[in-house]
């Protein structure tokens, strides 16, 4: 693969590679290919296992069962409150609470047992409010939950990709080395027969063994895409999967880059969810300036006293309503109004910066993905005018008119040819991936 060679990613993305590729130690290079055996595994079961195992979908769908809870929470509120009660008092008799309040309370020895029901009449709206803000908070960690699964089912095929592409250079690189260890033999015969030099026999060893880094170099590639993976897909261990790619035709991206732009705003869960999080802010700040509004609950006791002071009835019963009307508390409400208020405008520019940031993303993974299709073509050609050179080099060179340097450097040409194209085409796959995600395109 080419040095420098990279697709974008968005920035959960790779930090959380890195997370995953923390743990896991360098890869041993091994004799034999790393995917050579194991577990036969498609793009859908790999995507399928991870949705399964990966504890970051876990998390968001956890998340967002907690926050239908909080729903529930907030509309407690408005149904009625019940509770019962027990009270058994020994004291002397005529005894008064003479200090702690500004009554004098007559304490009679009782024991009595009784239910008390409360319900909020009206607070102006501000429950309401609370309770829909809530729901709008539920909302949007679903779709978190959902941007969540996306951004891993993305980085599963990402990773997918990137280890067929490691296995097929493992290919090339070995079918190099078989080819100039052909080679080598080759010419080691014809020096013995005093027909090559032995400087030509040097030269094809050299060759021989630049193949043989070429080959570890991509054994170990490979082993660290397995690791890569395995551990995406929620196993603490690396797995030894055998990878079965599916045949796609290759296909040119869109033309219309507004139109992937539009699609992705209307469809991507990030711009889902920091929607719902300013109508969650909105309808909070709402609720923070009701809290000015009076309150208005009603209160109904009932219970029996059968052990009292006879200056106490058998039964007790009541009904009442208590109106709050807030005057003054140091301007508390004040304040915690005009903070939810700056979190609702903060949570509005964290919406347009989204906004602006999806849109840049959707537009250079665009680009990306015409640039990788472009170099299909000239990859393609590349390989066919690389290996029609290595075939015009040796048959220059077993005739006696060409050097063993110039046909070195039509096979390693023809190497970095096969290399090329092989990279272009996963290359270009991963470029769709990642303009599909971008794009908010469903999977």
């Amino acid at each position: 693969m080419r040095p420098g060679r990279t697709v974008r990613h968005v920035g959960w993305l790779a930090g959380m590679l890195l997370g995953s590729l923390a743990g896991v130690a360098p890869p041993v290079v091994a004799q034999s290919s790393a995917t050579s055996a194991g577990m036969p595994l498609t793009l859908e079961q790999a995507e399928a296992l991870a949705i399964k195992n990966n504890p970051q979908i876990t998390i968001g769908k956890l998340r967002a069962l907690a926050a239908q809870q909080f729903v529930r929470e907030q509309r407690s509120a408005l149904l009625p409150t019940a509770n019962l009660n027990i009270t058994a008092v020994d004291a002397n008799p005529g005894s008064r609470i003479a200090a702690g309040g500004l009554n004098n309370p007559v304490v009679f020895p009782r024991a009595a047992a009784g239910a008390t029901v409360s319900q909020l009449i009206t607070d102006f709206g501000r429950t309401t409010s609370l309770l829909s803000s809530s729901e709008y908070a539920a909302k949007a960690e679903e779709d978190n939950a959902a941007a969540t699964r996306a951004q891993i089912v993305l980085a599963v095929d990402q990773a997918f990709y990137h280890a067929l592409e490691t296995k097929a250079l493992v290919t090339v690189a070995r079918k190099t080395v078989d080819s100039r260890q052909l080679f080598v033999q080759k010419i080691s015969a014809l020096a013995n027969a005093k027909l090559k030099s032995d400087l030509d026999l040097s030269f094809a060893k050299v060759d021989e063994a630049r193949g043989r880094l070429l080959l570890l170099e991509a054994q170990n590639n490979a082993e660290a895409a397995l690791s890569t993976l395995s551990a995406i897909l929620g196993y603490p261990d690396r797995q030894e999967f055998q990878l079965l790619e599916e045949a796609n035709a290759v296909t040119a991206p869109s033309l219309d880059v507004n139109g992937l732009i539009a699609q992705a705003l209307q469809q991507r869960p990030e711009i889902a969810a920091l929607q719902n999080e300013v109508e969650s802010a909105r309808k909070f700040a709402g609720a923070e300036h009701h809290l000015w509004r009076p309150t208005v609950g009603a209160l109904g006791v009932v219970g029996l006293a059968p052990v009292r002071d006879d200056h106490i009835a058998n039964w007790y019963g009541a009904v009442g309503v208590n109106i709050n009307v807030p005057v003054f508390n140091g301007w508390l409400y004040n304040a915690r109004a005009k903070t939810a208020d700056l979190q609702t405008e903060v949570n509005r520019q964290r919406l347009m910066d989204a906004r602006n940031k999806i849109a840049r993303d959707v537009r250079n993974a665009w680009q990306d993905s015409n640039s990788a299709y472009e170099r299909l073509s000239v990859t393609q050609q590349f390989r066919e005018q690389a290996s029609l050179s290595l075939d015009l080099a040796q048959a220059r060179y077993n005739l006696g008119l060409g050097s063993i340097v110039e046909f070195t450097q039509a096979e390693l040409q023809a190497t970095e040819a096969e290399i090329a194209d092989t990279d272009a085409r996963y290359q270009y796959r991963l470029t769709q991936l990642v303009l599909a995600y971008a794009a908010g395109a469903a999977k």
